[in-house]
C-alpha cells in the first residue's frame, strides 16, 4: 500500500513522501550482506532491487572479485551499459591499470560527435532502451577485444545488444560479467560469469 503525505516548508513550498509497506530479500554477495527491497514489476511477479549506486563498500568489493578474475584475460576495453554499472566498471578499469572505458547510453547527448545508435527489436520487451555510443567511443572500440560488464542480467537482451553493437563496429566480446543473475535469460549467453542469484517472487 501506497500513501503519498505531504509536508510543509518554511518557505510555503511543499514536498511529499512516499509511504509505502516494503519486504526485503536478504543478499549476501563477496562476504557483505545487503536488505533489498522487493518491488512488484507485473501483477503477479516481484523482484529484488539491486542498486550499487552509493554503496562503496560494495562496489569495491564487487570491483576486486571481477578485476581478480579478469586479469587473466588479454582484452582490450570494458564496457557496459549506462548508469548503474558505472562505478562497477570504473572500480574494475581502474584495478586493472586501464585508462579508458566505455559506457553505452540510452541516447543522443549533446556532447556526442557522430553517434552510432542501435535500436531494440520491435519485440523485445517494453523496459529495453537503444544503445548510443559517441562517435569517438565507436572509433576506440573498432577491431578491439571487449568484456562486458553490467551489474544485473535478467533477460539477458541489453548484453545481447551489446555484443550485437560491438560486432558492427568490428570489436570482439571475450566474455560477459555480471555481478548478479536474475531469473532466466531468453537465450543462454556464453562466456558469462556473475557473483551471485536473485530469485524471482511469485503469486
Amino acid at each position: 500500500m501506497r500513501t503519498w503525505r505531504p509536508r510543509p516548508l518554511d518557505d510555503g513550498a511543499k514536498f511529499f513522501i512516499l509511504y509505502q509497506k516494503v519486504e526485503y530479500f536478504d543478499l549476501k554477495i563477496c562476504g557483505l550482506s545487503r536488505k533489498l527491497p522487493l518491488i512488484r514489476v507485473g501483477k503477479n511477479t516481484r523482484i529484488a532491487s539491486f542498486s550499487i549506486l552509493g554503496d562503496v563498500e560494495l562496489t569495491d568489493c564487487l570491483a576486486d572479485e571481477i578485476a581478480k578474475r579478469l586479469k587473466k584475460i588479454k582484452f582490450d576495453y570494458l564496457v557496459g551499459p549506462e548508469v548503474k554499472v558505472l562505478p562497477l566498471i570504473h572500480g574494475v578499469a581502474k584495478r586493472l591499470g586501464h585508462k579508458r572505458f566505455v559506457i553505452c547510453r540510452k541516447s543522443i547527448k549533446p556532447y556526442m560527435i557522430s553517434p552510432v545508435k542501435l535500436e531494440p527489436l520491435s519485440h523485445f520487451p517494453k523496459h529495453i532502451k537503444p544503445l548510443v555510443l559517441n562517435g569517438s567511443d565507436s572509433k576506440l572500440l573498432k577491431n578491439k577485444k571487449i568484456v562486458v560488464i553490467d551489474d544485473v542480467i535478467s533477460t539477458g537482451v541489453t548484453m545481447r545488444m551489446i555484443a550485437y553493437l560491438m560486432k558492427k563496429l568490428d570489436a570482439k566480446v571475450i566474455t560477459y560479467f555480471a555481478a548478479l543473475k536474475q531469473g532466466e535469460q531468453f537465450d543462454e549467453i556464453k562466456n558469462l560469469t556473475y557473483l551471485g542469484e536473485l530469485p524471482i517472487f511469485r503469486s
